[in-house]
C-alpha cells in the first residue's frame, strides 16, 4: 500500500537580502505590493520588511513593463494584494535571479503524513509530494515522518533498506517515492 505525504508550506520563507541600514541579511514579506503606473509603463514590487530594523525593501516583480502586456487577472491580483500571489512570485526564479535574493524556509513548511498508521509494518511505500517548491532534504523528511533519528535513516540508506529512484543525500523540492524495509 502507497503512502502518501505532502510538504505544505505553513507561512511565507524568509527573503535572504543585505539590509543596507543595519546589515541584517532577513527581511519578512508581507505579501502587500507596490503598483506604479507612469503612462503606458507600469513598475511593480513586492514589499519586504527587515527582521531587525524595520527597514523596507522593494522586490522588483515587473519593470517598465508595458501595461498592455501584463494580464488583466494579474494586474486585478496584484492591486488587489492577493496573499496568494506574493509565495507564486517568491518561488519564480527570474524573480529570485532579478532581485539576488535566496529563500530561507526553515520553520516555514511542515509534513502531513496523514498519521502513524503505517509505522509498525515491515515494508513502507511512500510518495513524497511537495505542494511547493521547498528545497528539503529527503533524509530530514523521512526521519521526521518516520519517528527516526537522522543518523538512523542514513544508516537504512546505507544498508540498502531505504531505497528511491532519486539521490537522499542533497536537498529536494520536487515529488519523490522511497521504500523502506526494516
Amino acid at each position: 500500500m502507497l503512502n502518501s505525504w505532502v510538504v505544505i508550506p505553513t507561512c511565507l520563507p524568509l527573503v535572504l537580502r543585505r539590509c543596507h541600514a543595519c546589515a541584517s541579511e532577513h527581511f519578512r514579506t508581507s505579501g502587500k505590493f507596490r503598483v506604479n503606473a507612469n503612462h503606458k509603463l507600469i513598475d511593480v514590487w513586492l514589499l519586504a520588511l527587515c527582521t531587525a530594523c524595520g527597514e523596507t525593501t522593494k522586490l522588483t516583480i515587473l519593470e517598465r513593463t508595458n501595461v498592455r502586456s501584463v494580464r488583466s487577472d494579474l494586474l486585478d491580483r496584484l492591486h488587489d494584494n492577493d496573499p496568494a500571489l506574493a509565495p507564486e512570485l517568491l518561488q519564480d526564479p527570474v524573480v529570485r535571479r532579478r532581485n539576488r535574493i535566496a529563500l530561507d524556509w526553515d520553520n516555514a513548511w511542515r509534513l502531513d503524513t496523514g498519521g502513524s498508521d503505517h509505522l509498525d509494518r515491515e515494508v513502507i511505500d511512500v510518495s513524497v509530494r511537495f505542494a511547493a517548491r521547498i528545497p528539503v532534504r529527503p533524509v530530514r523528511l523521512i526521519a521526521e515522518g518516520c519517528g527516526l533519528p537522522r543518523a538512523e535513516v542514513e544508516r537504512l540508506v546505507v544498508e540498502g533498506k531505504l531505497v528511491s529512484a532519486v539521490r537522499l543525500g542533497g536537498k529536494l523540492s520536487g515529488d519523490f517515492t522511497f521504500t523502506l524495509k526494516r
